[in-house]
């Protein structure tokens, strides 16, 4: 539950306007918080001026109190180095240390849900990317078979030849070529119910993934084989209700970019 502290309360009421459900109120001057239709989106906590409101829900260490030195980022900084961040397909052999790995995790736990649900999960792989690989390959390459047996749409038959490729060139020598996972030492599976949380997740780590000085690749072929494999999710142990929403492949970059990318024009209403 979410609680205030009598003792500490000023009744400024700052909690109460800020609450989107309305369920704090007054009670002799002071914040009551109901727990009725709380969402426990902890905005009470973060915006109270004498840190009267607690919860036994959440951890309580884990609050920081607000610094500028540290938490402030330049606009000019940050759009720069989002027009900076590349997608990786060649990674250096080295391992990713535990401490990275669980903050690029910190960075999609700290991303907003819709109406703060926090239904977003990880699988992190690393001891078993050549099983997960062989059933991914294994899928896209029977996917690729019933595309050559029944489309007749080039872009389709394109991919379906390239599926084929890879599983035949992994059968042959699993350790001579990676177009799949491009010998990554980690992936990192965003798992949800709901796409645009797990979606909106992934993007906070990807930039959490080049801030640690590491490079990351969205695999679609890897979200492609999941939907057409129960394998692949019977093996990553989930649920029933849980969708793969993303695959981030990770590693440390062995390619250094110079510059920036250009890009399309935005296409813009301005209404």
């Amino acid at each position: 539950m979410f609680r205030v502290d009598n003792e500490k309360c000023v009744g400024c009421g700052l909690c109460i306007e800020d609450c989107f459900v309305k369920d704090i109120t007054f009670i002799k001057d002071k914040a009551f918080i109901k727990n009725k239709d709380c969402i426990k989106c902890g905005h009470c906590i973060a915006i109270c001026p004498v840190n009267a409101v607690s919860t036994d829900e959440y951890n309580m260490n884990e609050v920081i109190e607000y610094d500028k030195e540290t938490f402030h980022v330049k606009s000019d900084n940050l759009l720069n180095f989002i027009k900076f961040r590349r997608t990786i397909r060649k990674f250096k052999d080295k391992e990713i240390e535990e401490e990275k790995l669980l903050k690029i995790i910190q960075a999609g736990r700290y991303t907003p849900t819709a109406a703060n649900v926090q239904n977003v999960s990880y699988v992190v792989v690393h001891d078993k990317i050549q099983e997960l690989r062989e059933l991914v390959l294994e899928s896209l390459n029977n996917l690729a078979e019933k595309i050559m047996k029944n489309s007749t749409i080039e872009k389709e038959l394109k991919y379906a030849r390239i599926w084929k490729m890879m599983y035949k060139v992994f059968k042959r020598n699993p350790n001579k070529q990676d177009s799949l996972f491009f010998f990554s030492k980690n992936i990192i599976i965003i798992t949800s119910p709901n796409e645009l949380n797990a979606g909106l997740a992934s993007s906070n780590m990807e930039l959490m993934c080049n801030a640690l000085g590491l490079g990351a690749l969205y695999s679609g072929f890897f979200i492609l084989a999941s939907q057409n494999s129960d394998k692949i999710k019977k093996f990553l142990n989930l649920e029933e209700n849980t969708k793969i929403v993303n695959c981030m492949i990770i590693g440390y970059p062995d390619v250094k970019y110079l510059r920036t990318a250009p890009r399309k024009e935005s296409s813009i209403k301005w209404m």
